[in-house]
């Protein structure tokens, strides 16, 4: 049983991290299913969430602004929640340049804020961004090509981690190339699972206000575009820029926070998996559902490994051995930080577990149901653009 054990808890996190891009790879290449797309400009409002953002909100705004779009037919929306700072008196210095505010003095998290100034949205496409990304010039002309395409109903941009944060920043922004590469196969076979929510294109007539409850709004909103049967589509050549959180320990909190809404989708996998839709539910079930269950199966494996070398398994010993390793690098890449290849090399373990400890805490937050729909703002610094991205 051990042996079983063992073999199925590899097995799990080998299929989720390896198997299911290859074979999204190998899809992509013998049944591709390209999108329609064409240069065109639609009118498009893009919608800002912010929580005392004074510090970013001045430097977000002067970078929609400097947008190349068509400023007559682009309107920016400014949705503040409850900020207690001077966010929303520093977005009204920008009425004049036809800024518009929906500021609510009482905070009641960021998908309220969007579905109050959702009314006021007067765009074809409804592009959903924070206050601390950036976008490249050029963002959202390549993010609304997609939607020549009726089947589209939805289009995100790729999530680009700006250099200066070390190896923390350096592990992050590999991770997002990784999960690039997946959001692009999946995207020529049929649809994007994973969707940036700073960088989130919308068709407003099929905008569908998600249950207040929801803890990750923006990938709810796209399951659900997926389940009524509209495409969903990753542009990576529309690039948001944006720093990591200060520490470590910020942005396992951020993950935490991600990993409970994970859980709670799961929880609701009849609302947003499109079960008739095999293909779909396939992208689906792989790419979220399984990444917040390798925390378990990593525990499973290590406890039916030490087993099976206590039975003076050769095989397993050896294995055990390996695991040891692993977690000691771990451990180790959490005190020291040396630069070079070789830091980047001892730092890598240290990001798999410590996201994969973020994803027990969401565990943890969902099941004794204290994660909040209310995001926790943390500083950041504004990136460079568009030469300091990793």
């Amino acid at each position: 049983m051990a042996v079983i054990i063992f073999v199925l808890s590899v097995g799990m996190i080998l299929y989720t991290y390896i198997a299911y891009p290859a074979l999204l790879a190998v899809a992509a290449r013998l049944w591709p299913r390209p999108v329609q797309t064409a240069v065109h400009t639609p009118t498009v409002t893009l919608l800002i969430a912010a929580y005392n953002e004074e510090e970013m909100i001045t430097q977000k705004i002067e970078n929609s602004l400097a947008l190349d779009y068509p400023p007559e037919r682009l309107q920016i929306l400014v949705a503040a929640d409850g900020s207690t700072d001077r966010t929303a008196q520093l977005v009204d210095a920008y009425a004049h340049q036809n800024v518009l505010l929906n500021d609510e003095p009482a905070r009641h998290g960021k998908m309220a804020a969007i579905n109050r100034a959702m009314p006021r949205a007067t765009g074809e496409i409804v592009v959903f961004s924070d206050a601390n990304n950036f976008y490249q010039a050029d963002a959202l002309r390549e993010l609304v090509k997609p939607f020549a395409d009726a089947s589209v109903g939805a289009a995100s941009g790729a999530k680009v981690i700006a250099k200066g944060d070390g190896v923390l920043g350096e592990s992050e922004g590999l991770y997002w190339r990784y999960e690039s590469f997946i959001k692009e196969k999946e995207t020529a076979v049929h649809s994007s699972i994973g969707v940036a929510g700073e960088m989130l294109a919308i068709r407003r007539c099929l905008f569908e206000p998600p249950p207040d409850d929801v803890i990750n709004d923006d990938f709810y909103m796209a399951a659900r575009l997926l389940h009524r049967g509209y495409r969903v589509v990753y542009v990576p050549a529309a690039r948001s820029i944006e720093r990591i959180s200060p520490t470590a320990q910020d942005e396992m909190a951020r993950r935490a926070r991600i990993v409970a809404g994970r859980y709670q989708a799961i929880w609701r996998s009849r609302e947003i998996v499109p079960w008739k839709r095999p293909l779909l539910a396939w992208q689906l079930v792989s790419h979220k559902f399984l990444r917040p269950l390798v925390p378990l199966a990593m525990i499973t494996a290590a406890l039916s490994n030490l087993l099976l070398a206590f039975r003076a398994r050769p095989l397993a010993r050896l294995l055990l051995l390996w695991q040891i390793a692993f977690y000691g690098t771990a451990v180790l890449g959490s005190y020291f930080h040396p630069g070079g290849k070789w830091g980047k090399l001892l730092y890598l373990p240290t990001y798999l577990v410590h996201s994969n400890l973020a994803a027990l805490f969401g565990l943890g937050r969902f099941l004794a149901g204290k994660q909040t729909t209310r995001w926790q703002r943390v500083p950041r610094r504004p990136p460079t653009i568009p030469n300091e991205e990793q």
